[in-house]
């Protein structure tokens, strides 16, 4: 089974740096989340249907990222998207954030956990979205 790629376009606004003119560090979640949104969305799981309308959320559980080189106003990024781990009730998300001069700025780890609206336990994640993961795995 050959693995499917998602990458998110960005380009860095002004809005989003410091008076250095690079990144503040918490927008680099901001764009893995915006990434996160785009691709369940792409999925066929929009997140808008976990939120009231569903027994199960998806909240995450971990974020981390390792900064390598900083990341200026007007930069175009790729984020790739890859589903690195996958538990009963958990998957693993590695987002890797490169600039046009193909030069890796940034590595992102976030932990999402499939838990009850009712109990706020976790739960199985649902095979139709197990088996969508692991086409990008």
């Amino acid at each position: 089974m050959s693995t499917q790629t998602f990458i998110k376009k960005i380009v860095i606004p002004f809005q989003d740096v410091d008076a250095a003119g690079v990144v503040f560090f918490s927008h680099l979640f901001r764009y893995a989340h915006e990434t996160y949104e785009d691709f369940m969305k792409t999925i066929g799981h929009p997140l808008n249907n976990y939120l009231g309308n569903n027994y199960f959320i998806l909240p995450l559980k971990h974020a981390e990222a390792d900064y390598e080189i900083p990341i200026m106003y007007g930069d175009e990024l790729e984020m790739t998207l890859i589903v690195k781990e996958q538990g009963n009730s958990s998957f693993t998300i590695f987002y890797k954030c490169i600039n046009r001069s193909g030069k890796l700025c940034a590595v992102i780890k976030t932990v999402h956990v499939a838990v009850s609206t009712e109990s706020n336990k976790p739960v199985s994640i649902p095979d139709d979205l197990r088996k969508v993961l692991s086409d990008y795995s």
